[in-house]
């Protein structure tokens, strides 16, 4: 019989294509609100990378000073390895995500016979002003109105609402699953496959209740907390854990911190200041809020070393590293960087492994 688990990681190690009879729209970084593509009606799919991929075509649009993250995913898109998108929704989250926006906006007035999707950009401002407040839920509110041309589909409060509370609920059952995982019940693989398996909310929301409530081993191994740049895919994690350590959280957007902040009241303003509010991410957020969150996030997870895992050309990280290696030593907590790593690999030192 196929655990929850075993299901959940197949919709990760399997994301692309997706099959889905609705429309399917593409998002690219963590401040896309996912909630209204939901309460449209169509299933919001997050687009990651491919370790290993030659990414010349993406090279040749993108140049060769780009974080090799989003050098895949234009590579991937240009090839059509998403199978269908049938639009796109790009975040500004970094510099190399509102690059890519570009890109694709530009290839498809050019290149229509490359048959790239229609695009929109989410552009979400992380200042805790009031006037920032109201800059994103205009950039909302046009999104809501870009969403509905796209599929027909009114959304209505009731619908937003809806749609909020289901993906509420993912992130309490998110907050579970880094529970498990920091009673060693998940390796950091497998929380990654609990995080980004593709699938509609309700379903994957399913499959987490069945895993929280699942007889799970329990696993050994040195305690590693992440930092650094974000993991699209499992192959770091996956290099750490075989040499002996157990990933036990993470503060990137494709882990941990997709569950650290509820959208709480299920109305439009209420989700316009989870997403501005929504992080703290390494090319986002101030050095001290960075700092702060790690050692924090590090000491409640029980970490006995923190990595930090720089890809090459992604550059806030290293800017973070020494006020985090500080805030983690007043907690008696070492931490080590490796930087200007390929993407989905990391070169582990002697030192470290032994």
């Amino acid at each position: 019989m196929v655990t929850p688990l075993e299901r959940l990681v197949d919709h990760y190690e399997h994301r692309y294509p997706v099959s889905w009879d609705g429309l399917v729209i593409g998002c690219v970084g963590q401040d896309v609100p996912v909630e209204l593509v939901t309460a449209a009606g169509a299933l919001p799919v997050r687009l990651a990378g491919r370790p290993g991929l030659d990414v010349a075509e993406g090279e040749t649009y993108l140049g060769r000073g780009v974080d090799a993250a989003s050098l895949s995913v234009l590579t991937r898109l240009l090839a059509g390895e998403y199978g269908r998108l049938d639009r796109l929704l790009v975040s500004r989250d970094c510099e190399a995500s509102l690059r890519l926006f570009y890109v694709v906006r530009e290839l498809r007035r050019l290149e229509p016979g490359l048959g790239l999707p229609e695009t929109h950009l989410v552009d979400v401002l992380h200042l805790p002003h009031w006037t920032t407040t109201r800059y994103v839920g205009g950039r909302f509110a046009e999104l809501v109105a870009v969403l509905e041309r796209w599929t027909g589909s009114r959304l209505t409060e009731q619908k937003i609402a809806s749609a909020i509370m289901a993906h509420d609920a993912r992130r309490d059952l998110w907050h579970a699953v880094s529970v498990l995982r920091g009673d060693l019940r998940l390796t950091g693989v497998q929380a990654l496959a609990a995080y980004g398996a593709v699938l509609p909310v309700v379903e994957h929301n399913r499959l987490l209740r069945q895993l929280v409530k699942s007889d799970l081993d329990v696993h050994t191994g040195r305690r590693v907390f992440v930092t650094g740049s974000s993991h699209d895919n499992p192959e770091v994690y996956r290099s750490l854990e075989e040499s002996g350590c157990v990933v036990v959280g993470e503060d990137h957007d494709w882990g941990d911190l997709l569950a650290a902040r509820l959208v709480g009241e299920p109305t439009l303003a209420a989700l316009v200041e989870r997403y501005q509010y929504n992080g703290p991410t390494a090319a986002r957020a101030s050095i001290s809020d960075r700092a702060a969150h790690t050692a924090r996030a590090a000491v409640e997870c029980g970490a006995e070393l923190v990595v930090s895992y720089v890809r090459r050309h992604d550059d806030a990280p290293p800017w973070d590293f020494p006020a985090q290696k500080e805030a983690l030593g007043r907690h008696g907590i070492p931490a080590v960087m490796f930087e200007h790593q390929e993407y989905g690999s990391i070169d582990l030192a002697e030192v470290f492994v032994g």
